[in-house]
């Protein structure tokens, strides 16, 4: 089976603790490809630096934010382009690839190191050690919580020395939006959760799980029961791809190229099955 996604527009989704700024390296290779790369935030995040910096001063825009509103405006952001769009998200913005896809959006769709929707059961001790320091307060389920230098070398940055992670946490990170983070955390014991997605969805876009051998938040157990419960339930295309040895960071430590550049000429062509390392 293959299909192509007749397409020249990118639309790349941040994860949590992130900004759109976290994509600007994958903008301008694939800009540079001819595609038209489009980057939105979720409600209340600005691109750039300046949004950045805004969050750290004030967070408030996160608090309270949920897993529907950030889906309700990227879905009005996807709607009203002229053409549907490949689709990439990174971490929690993973998740929200398969929603939109789910909901019929997009001609194609990549989870990079993606969270689990509802159904997704695996949960390795790291995944739980990453996000315990939001998840142990409920207290956090209405704010907008930060993350420690410490807290992100062990969840995003293992593969970095303190002093290269250092570099990247100040320069991308925000705080979290607590909400999304428990409503993705407690889905699997919530009735209608806001993850909840059909993985029997035969009409939704070809869809790749990518994943990091050495991501601590979101391990390759995860994408790959992720991708098993979509290839056995859903006749549309499903794929898989495992770098080895990659963390979480994997959009931007070294060799992302080589990431970045799969998953365009994957959504651009895509194929079933679990793809060959490489």
């Amino acid at each position: 089976m293959e299909q192509h996604a007749e397409t020249d527009t990118v639309v790349l989704v941040h994860g949590l603790w992130m900004t759109p700024l976290s994509w600007e390296h994958w903008v301008a290779r694939y800009e540079a490809r001819g595609m038209n790369v489009l980057t939105p935030g979720y409600p209340g995040i600005r691109p750039g630096p300046e949004g950045v910096d805004a969050l750290r001063r004030d967070p408030s825009p996160l608090a309270g934010l949920g897993v529907r509103e950030v889906f309700d405006h990227l879905s009005e952001f996807v709607e009203a382009l002229d053409t549907k769009p490949i689709i990439m998200g990174h971490s929690f913005g993973g998740a929200f690839v398969q929603l939109l896809l789910d909901a019929s959006y997009g001609s194609a769709g990549v989870s990079i190191d993606g969270a689990g929707v509802k159904g997704v059961k695996a949960l390795p001790f790291s995944e739980i050690k990453a996000t315990f320091p939001v998840l142990k307060n409920p207290a956090n389920k209405s704010r907008a919580v930060p993350i420690t230098e410490k807290e992100f070398h062990y969840a995003f940055t293992n593969n970095l020395t303190e002093e290269d992670s250092k570099a990247v946490y100040d320069r991308y990170s925000v705080p979290v939006s607590g909400r999304i983070l428990f409503q993705g955390g407690f889905a699997a014991v919530t009735p209608h959760a806001a993850t909840t997605y059909n993985f029997a969805n035969d009409d939704r876009a070809p869809l790749l799980f990518i994943a990091g051998g050495n991501d601590h938040i979101l391990p390759p157990a995860v994408q790959h029961e992720n991708y098993e419960r979509n290839a056995k339930h859903s006749q549309a295309i499903t794929a898989y791809k495992l770098f080895d040895g990659r963390s979480h960071y994997t959009c931007g430590e070294d060799g992302w190229e080589a990431v970045a550049d799969l998953a365009l000429d994957w959504a651009l062509a895509p194929t079933p099955g679990e793809l060959d390392e490489s």
